[in-house]
């Protein structure tokens, strides 16, 4: 009878052993062609590299749909940067702060790129 137990146990262990290797393989192939994809997509903006977050991304933070109103901006990034005060988020607020930035690097870029010499909104002020 113990023989019997035994045997039963190997097995299903050598099933279940069987079972996780190939969902590990499954896994380690996944994040390999992952990783390809992430390699083939188009070259990442340096202005995101640098602040650390993406142009939508900040959009979405801020809770705006276009970049057009810097007054509304400032507006959004006060009340989510007070809000996250009272609460004692740090992480929150930098992510608030972070969202700020980026628009402003946008700002920033596209008047550059317009070639106009007047100076934007300053959005580094608190």
């Amino acid at each position: 009878m113990a023989k019997i137990i035994a045997q039963i146990i190997l097995s299903g262990s050598q099933v279940l052993g069987r079972a996780f290797a190939r969902a590990l393989k499954q896994e380690y192939e996944a994040s390999q062609e992952a990783a390809k994809m992430r390699g083939r997509t188009s070259r990442r903006d340096p202005r995101s590299e640098r602040a650390g977050i993406t142009l939508d991304e900040a959009k979405q933070i801020l809770n705006v749909e276009t970049i057009d109103d810097p007054k509304l901006i400032e507006e959004r990034y006060k009340k989510l940067f007070e809000a996250n005060e009272k609460v004692g988020s740090f992480y929150l607020q930098s992510k608030v702060f972070r969202a700020r930035e980026r628009i402003n690097m946008e700002l920033v870029s596209s008047q550059s790129n317009d070639g106009s010499k007047t100076k934007g909104p300053d959005l580094n002020q608190k």
